[in-house]
């Protein structure tokens, strides 16, 4: 089962290329719901099946994989916007760097001290690489949804990483952070709105037209 979940963590940093290299706002919403779908599969391929691993499974099934691609999906709608027309850095940079940070992830998670359980397998630099796609997406993207794209993919990354934890640390901690995530993106949604409605535009580089009275 862990080699099946290494399988799966390494179609997730497949995701992130996907993500970056995509202009068309429903095809990478569509993108990172799969990445959440995943990672929700995650957690019952390495620990026995019980009523509170199914529960939190589901619910994070049901948060990453339907809810939040549909509060996405619904704000594109209204923002009437289909693609990242002018990113900060074009497609292919971002691309090649996404490239750069997931082999440096490979080559930090060699040298981190990690349990000798944990030393083969893939959780600690896909966690990296996503959390570095994350940052990314987050930081060279104009439109404020794909920030909150960008967002979604960093906690994506801190996911995997707390499934290493998982022995130690309850479930109900990563039922937290799935909590945090919903209410960060009910207030994204929120300034989505604010800004669409004063500037006409989710373009986030027009905030900068702003001045103090």
């Amino acid at each position: 089962m862990v080699s099946f979940a290494d399988q799966l963590l390494v179609l997730v940093m497949l995701i992130n290329f996907i993500m970056l290299g995509s202009s068309r706002m429903a095809f990478v919403i569509r993108a990172v719901a799969a990445q959440g779908v995943i990672l929700g599969i995650i957690p019952g391929l390495l620990h026995p099946f019980s009523g509170h691993l199914l529960a939190i499974t589901a619910s994070i099934l049901l948060a990453k994989g339907l809810v939040i691609p549909y509060l996405l999906n619904d704000a594109v709608r209204k923002a009437q916007i289909r693609r990242e027309v002018e990113p900060f850095i074009g497609y292919v940079p971002t691309l090649l760097l996404g490239a750069v940070f997931t082999a440096l992830a490979f080559v930090f998670a060699q040298r981190l001290p990690l349990a000798p359980e944990h030393r083969d397998l893939l959780f600690v630099p896909a966690s990296i690489a996503t959390l570095m796609t994350g940052f990314l997406i987050l930081t060279t993207r104009k439109k404020a949804i794909s920030q909150v794209i960008g967002y979604l993919v960093l906690e994506n990354g801190i996911f995997i990483f707390g499934l290493l934890l998982t022995e130690a640390m309850p479930f109900m901690v990563e039922a937290g952070a799935l909590l945090d995530l919903l209410v960060g993106i009910f207030v994204m949604g929120i300034v989505i709105n604010h800004i669409n409605r004063e500037f006409s535009t989710v373009d986030t580089s027009r905030l900068q037209t702003l001045r103090e009275e």
